[in-house]
């Protein structure tokens, strides 16, 4: 099922990784205030939109979405070397091509952040978003973290 280097899937979850920054929100919180249309819009259009700087694009997104600033800062809180929002983005990724089928990719990306498996990804205090794919894969069909 594993397909690869899908860009406009890795746009569309780095785009999210960066509101989520920017407006201190969960990425779940950011997919709901983006909603499953504006996420479809994203991700079909990835390539234009990447033609823009990713503040831009981000800013016009909240201003359409009302993404209202929250307090939910998990850069402030890491401990440790932040991962930037291009790796997360990437790591979201890799995990929905992993699961889910090409024709289920918005299903998959709102599935996915909807899942417990987003806590474990935006906690950048542990080792869990830089395991191997296969493993982060694994973890999230098993609905748990794996020994």
């Amino acid at each position: 099922m594993a397909r690869e280097n899908d860009n406009r899937l890795f746009y569309t979850c780095s785009l999210i990784e960066y509101l989520g920054r920017d407006r201190k929100r969960t990425r779940r919180e950011v997919t709901d205030c983006l909603g499953k249309d504006a996420i479809e819009r994203i991700y079909d259009y990835a390539d234009v939109f990447h033609c823009e700087p990713i503040q831009k694009v981000a800013d016009d997104f909240c201003d359409q979405c009302n993404i209202t600033e929250g307090v939910f800062d998990n850069v402030a809180e890491c401990r440790y070397k932040i991962p930037d929002y291009w790796d997360i983005g990437e790591v979201y990724e890799r995990l929905i091509e992993d699961c889910f089928e090409e024709k289920e990719v918005i299903q998959g990306i709102w599935k996915v952040y909807h899942s417990w498996i987003d806590d474990m990804i935006s906690d950048f205090n542990t080792d869990f978003y830089y395991q191997p794919r296969d493993y982060i894969a694994a973890c999230y069909r098993m609905g748990e973290i794996l020994e």
